[in-house]
């Protein structure tokens, strides 16, 4: 059983700022026993609009951001899943989500496949979508499957993830409040149900901007489907919510109700 941190903070177009918040969550999770913290979509900002927000897109290797987190992350011991975004090659940006070991260093990462075309919001203006479902990465809460936001609505990924033997599964997201009053919780409870893992799900929360206003409840759900965190919060101030990721529990819902699928009907995921 390991001890895991969910950050959910209200980030804006300020850099500075946001990984200035990210080191309090940082501390409040090793205060808390963490051996991991969860992020959001974009913690590394969100901006006014697509050109503020690819203008302020850098490399990894360079991003301020990033560094300032990687360094945290060694300091602290502490393993951190973090949303960001990188300077894509058509003019674009890649919207996605790293998984940086307890040593600091990047181990994996991911680019969010489908992208949030909705009412005015239209993430395709300024991003480019990935091309690949990424191999679930070993950490020391388990094997984790990197997924972002809108791909909770395609549960082809987690399928496939679930497929590489995946034991947690992250969201982490900035919902929308009128698709997140809709469907949040319910997507999120059947990716673990079906997956029989658990999911994570860290939220941006509040008013970023006078267009953009995030969902908050960061969540985690067990493989039975259980929500064990639901972070409703209070306006839009950062905070960590701790649970206790129990690998054991998850292999007797695996051993108890086999999911074996009918490929030679239908096809692999």
């Amino acid at each position: 059983m390991v001890t895991a941190a969910i950050g959910q903070l209200c980030s804006t177009s300020s850099m500075i700022h946001n990984l200035s918040t990210c080191k309090l969550l940082i501390k409040n999770a090793v205060d808390a026993g963490a051996k991991a913290l969860f992020l959001p979509e974009a913690t590394d900002y969100i901006a006014i609009d697509a050109k503020e927000s690819i203008s302020l897109a850098q490399p990894m290797e360079t991003s301020p951001f990033l560094l300032g987190i990687r360094d945290a992350a060694k300091e602290a011991s502490l393993a951190i899943n973090v949303g960001i975004h990188v300077p894509a090659n058509n003019g674009k940006l890649l919207n996605r989500s790293c998984w940086i070991n307890e040593n600091g260093d990047i181990e994996s990462y991911y680019d969010k496949l489908h992208l949030f075309d909705y009412g005015n919001l239209k993430e395709s203006n300024s991003v480019e979508a990935g091309k690949e479902i990424v191999k679930p990465v070993e950490t020391v809460v388990g094997r984790v499957g990197l997924t972002i936001c809108f791909d909770l609505r395609f549960p082809e990924i987690s399928l496939a993830l679930k497929r590489q033997d995946a034991q947690v599964i992250t969201y982490p997201s900035a919902f929308t409040v009128p698709t997140g009053k809709a469907h949040w919780e319910t997507l999120l409870r059947a990716r673990a149900i079906e997956t029989q893992a658990y999911v994570i799900a860290a939220a941006q929360i509040g008013a970023h901007n006078s267009k953009r206003t995030s969902y908050g409840h960061s969540m985690v759900v067990d493989p039975w489907g259980k929500v064990l965190l639901d972070m409703t919060g209070e306006g839009s101030e950062p905070e960590i919510g701790v649970v206790d990721v129990d690998l054991e529990h998850r292999e007797t819902i695996k051993k108890g109700m086999p999911l074996m699928r009918r490929t030679d009907v239908y096809p692999e995921v």
